[in-house]
């Protein structure tokens, strides 16, 4: 394969997929009929689109197959910031416009114990999750890495409250470099949830790149995971040639994501899942447009449905 040949291939399906947008359809893989009873529930993260206008990504939203989209804020996008210079009655028209919902916003800016009006936020567009880490300290282990996830949770406990109160739920992701940075980490987490308002954001790029282990979890995880990150490691997120960045995304690493949505399906897994990949640096697209990306998450979307057998 010649030097971005790949790249090549993504624009053209992207032109597929916004071709499928003027006629009504998706230009992705139908569900196989074994399928049919569970299928992910895609949302896109604006952040695939770098800096991209909101209007830009909302109008190729639906060919990636995702009704949602997941606003980003800075450094990772700035959707979110765009949204606060535009202002609400703004990002509704443009919603309409699309047919696009707004389904969840991710602030790891913010933490989990800042969020009241992001919650406020989310909920007035009728959103369902909110995103973020949970911070420090990091590379625990055994009974103190227990006992600082229960206090973790412990000091959650009046902000689960908001998002009972707004009909939001809390979404912490297993991040490395963070408290829930270890397999043990994020059972221990899982182990003290006692409220249906908050739950994981699973990112199998944090753990190890065992299918066995990775599915094992998503079975122990079970229905307190909010949403699924459809990414892998692959070569990491550092500055690398573009075709070896790319290998974070389902289809181009050596990931085999088909065990990992066998157990999804089993679980009867409601969530969203979002196909997903860091570029680096932070802050640009994925690949130089926003059709190329779009295209880029088709494939990735693919990939992921061909799996559903």
């Amino acid at each position: 394969m010649k030097k971005n040949e790949s790249l090549r291939l993504t624009r053209r399906e992207a032109l597929v997929g916004l071709a499928g947008l003027a006629t009504g359809m998706l230009a992705v893989s139908a569900p196989s009929a074994e399928t049919k009873q569970w299928t992910p529930r895609f949302a896109l993260a604006s952040c695939m689109f770098g800096k991209a206008p909101l209007e830009d990504i909302l109008a190729v939203t639906k060919t990636t197959g995702a009704e949602y989209i997941d606003l980003w804020p800075l450094p990772h996008g700035n959707q979110r910031n765009q949204v606060e210079e535009m202002g609400n009655d703004q990002l509704a028209a443009l919603l309409d416009k699309y047919g696009v919902k707004l389904g969840l916003t991710t602030r790891f800016d913010l933490g989990p114990f800042r969020l009241k009006e992001e919650v406020e936020f989310v909920a007035k567009f009728k959103g369902k999750m909110i995103v973020t880490g949970p911070g420090g300290p990091k590379g625990l282990k055994g009974d103190e890495l227990k006992q600082t996830v229960e206090r973790f949770y412990e000091n959650l406990k009046p902000h689960i409250a908001l998002f009972e109160k707004h009909g939001l739920v809390l979404a912490v992701e297993n991040h490395s470099g963070m408290l829930l940075d270890s397999p043990d980490a994020v059972r221990y987490f899982i182990d003290c949830i006692e409220s249906e308002a908050v739950g994981l954001a699973f990112a199998p790029y944090h753990l190890p790149q065992d299918e066995t282990l990775l599915t094992e979890l998503i079975r122990y995880c079970n229905r307190k995971t909010f949403l699924f990150y459809a990414w892998q490691h692959g070569k990491g997120s550092a500055q690398l040639p573009k075709e070896e960045e790319l290998q974070q995304l389902p289809g181009r690493g050596p990931l085999d994501f088909a065990p990992l949505l066998r157990m999804l399906a089993e679980i009867k897994f409601e969530g969203f899942t979002e196909i997903f990949m860091h570029p680096f640096p932070r802050g640009i697209s994925i690949l130089e447009t926003v059709e190329a990306s779009a295209g880029e998450i088709i494939r990735a979307r693919n990939y992921l449905m061909d799996r559903l057998i």
